[in-house]
């Protein structure tokens, strides 16, 4: 009698192996690599690690992986530089990691081609979300190349949402964002005139397995506007609703 768990295949066909996402971890503090390295593992991915830029260059140049995850402060070569010099020859997503709560970093980061930050210390729950959420992303822009259908864009009046590329516009000059903040401004945006409240932007952020601080959101809410504001002075679309949440105006 064959157990019920066993799989019973035709005898020409061969198993179908299971591809894994191979994920580079690049930072000088052991400890991070050590406990990070375990849990993507035992999250189904397959980990490189290298303690510095220099090393991490010559890694990836010989042999690419699916997704980076990067700290920016590195003996040999920072991670500014080491973006630098991956975007000469890759698009392959990019995480960065820092200690510093320097916005400058952060917008410098992005604009040099980065896909996201995240400050330590760092939920690795929420940091296995975000690889989750680029590596989706990142198989929609293939489907998208392969001929497949794009999901289409959100358009409320100056804004423009590009759904599967992340990409964000205002006034037709784009807008760096980070993943959570897309995907707080797509819940908004999505839903003009609704009110969303602080944990129905978490779930929108982080998902509903990942708890953060109502500050939290307050926090990205702030930096929105203030990027958007960057760009045009008179920006006013996120609205605070005192007690409830935020809402995006209707137009």
């Amino acid at each position: 009698m064959i157990p019920m768990t066993d799989t019973i295949l035709p005898p020409d066909a061969a198993p179908v192996a299971e591809t894994r996402s191979t994920i580079a971890l690049v930072d000088d503090d052991r400890n991070i690599l050590a406990s990070v390295s375990m849990t993507l593992e035992a999250e189904g991915f397959d980990v490189r690690t290298y303690v510095d830029g220099d090393s991490a260059l010559r890694g990836l140049t010989a042999k690419p992986v699916d997704l980076a995850i990067l700290d920016i402060k590195m003996p040999r070569m920072d991670g500014m530089e080491l973006l630098s010099r991956l975007r000469r020859q890759s698009r392959m997503p990019v995480i960065f990691l820092t200690s510093k709560d320097d916005e400058v970093d952060e917008i410098l980061g992005l604009r040099m081609g980065a896909d996201d930050y995240i400050k330590k210390p760092f939920s690795q729950r929420l940091l296995i979300e975000r690889i989750r959420t680029l590596l989706r992303r990142r198989d929609r822009l293939a489907e998208e190349e392969d001929g497949e259908e794009a999901e289409p864009p959100v358009i409320r009046g100056d804004l423009r949402l590009d759904l599967d590329r992340f990409g964000c516009t205002w006034q037709n000059s784009p807008v760096d964002l980070t993943v959570t903040e897309f995907l707080i401004l797509k819940a908004l945006a999505q839903h003009p005139g609704h009110v969303k409240s602080r944990d129905q932007l978490m779930d929108a952020a982080y998902g509903e397995s990942i708890y953060v601080d109502d500050r939290t959101i307050d926090s990205h809410i702030k930096r929105l506007r203030k990027k958007f504001r960057a760009a045009d002075t008179g920006f006013s679309e996120i609205e605070t609703m005192y007690g409830i949440g935020y809402r995006y105006r209707e137009g």
